[in-house]
């Protein structure tokens, strides 16, 4: 891909869809759960908190699950991930990798070490996460040693 393709600084990667999938799935259960727990007439008040607390700790996982990202800008790539963040210099970006059959996209780093970046994942949109992972690729080029790497 060539450096013309690349996109403008900053960009932000995130898998839209997915993302919009899980926080709807989180509000809705949540919101059923809550109304199950105050239309049981049979249930304590300790027991209908237990529920509403329930449905709030299974959303908390869905929002967490749609947190990954891939943020880039002129010093590097932000890389935040269902629980870690990690922030990479240009020059820390090898090569940029989504082959068939992988469930999101790994950078292959200068410390001989290869991490998920979790925020360009095929999922429910895989020409899109093929679009971002070419784009995150050619800014690599341009902008890091991915280029003298290969």
């Amino acid at each position: 891909m060539s450096q013309s393709t690349a996109p403008a600084l900053p960009v932000t990667f995130r898998p839209g869809r997915t993302r919009a999938v899980l926080l709807t799935v989180g509000a809705a259960m949540f919101a059923v759960i809550t109304a199950v727990a105050l239309m049981l007439e049979r249930l304590s008040p300790g027991e209908r908190v237990s529920f509403v607390f329930t449905a709030a700790l299974l959303t908390g996982v869905l929002v967490l699950l749609s947190r990954p990202k891939v943020v880039a800008d002129d010093e590097g790539v932000t890389v935040v991930n269902i629980t870690r963040t990690r922030r990479l210099a240009w020059a820390e970006i090898l090569k940029v990798n989504l082959r068939p059959g992988d469930p999101w996209v790994f950078l292959d780093l200068s410390d001989g070490t290869s991490m998920p970046a979790l925020g360009i994942q095929p999922g429910i949109a895989k020409e899109s996460a093929i679009r971002d992972a070419r784009a995150l690729r050619a800014l690599a080029d341009q902008h890091g040693t991915g280029a003298e790497a290969a």
